[in-house]
């Protein structure tokens, strides 16, 4: 057999594997993909605050106009929101990765290698 007639059999399997994985995971009762979605982005959103935070550590506020503990507060709570626009936006990416991962390891629960 060529090499074309491999890689042409390969794709037929993987095509077939996935499209069985996407009946399987649609059937699913316990699976929502909208909760998988939701939590990935939020996941998403935690990674961005958190290095948001991380970014800002070092910067003191402007003692004309800030500091404190208000401003410490306000700021949390900036990044959070920061965070959480960051991640709906879906320019990082993060989620996406989460997602893959989520879903990959729903196919393998859905197969039997993974038991509750």
């Amino acid at each position: 057999m060529s090499i074309i007639g491999n890689i042409a059999d390969t794709a037929q399997v993987q095509y077939s594997l996935h499209s069985q994985a996407n009946t399987k995971l649609g059937a699913g009762k316990d699976f929502d993909v909208k909760k998988a979605q939701k939590a990935a982005e939020d996941f998403e959103a935690f990674f961005l605050t958190t290095t948001l935070e991380s970014m800002f550590a070092g910067v003191e506020p402007n003692g004309i106009f800030g500091g404190g503990t208000a401003e410490k507060v306000f700021r949390s709570m900036l990044f959070d929101e920061y965070g959480k626009l960051m991640a709906k936006s879906g320019t990082v990416g993060v989620s996406e990765q989460v997602m893959s991962s989520i879903m990959a390891m729903q196919e393998m629960n859905t197969q039997g290698y993974i038991t509750k």
